[in-house]
């Protein structure tokens, strides 16, 4: 499996996961209204916050392995034009 669909999978897995502990906590928590918005509030903050944290990983990563991709092709092109010429 690739490094990227690996980072994908487990990223996916984190998030359902942590909807599902959210969505049970917030089921069998025997709270006031107040209390349990404010809940729902602080973890949907922070449930984003760790979405844009992981989406820019991801785009530091691609970005990477675009530039290793350049870094090869500058390498590879003229080897390949020097061969058939």
């Amino acid at each position: 499996m690739s490094t990227s669909k690996t980072i994908m999978t487990l990223f996916a897995g984190a998030v359902i996961g942590g909807a599902m502990g959210f969505a049970a906590g917030m089921l069998l928590a025997p709270e006031k209204g107040e209390e349990t918005r404010k809940k729902v509030k602080n973890a949907i903050d922070d449930l984003t916050d760790e979405f844009s944290e992981k989406v820019d990983e991801m785009v530091n990563q691609f970005g990477d392995m675009v530039e290793e991709a350049q870094v090869v092709a500058e390498e590879k092109i003229p080897a390949m034009k020097k061969k058939k010429a």
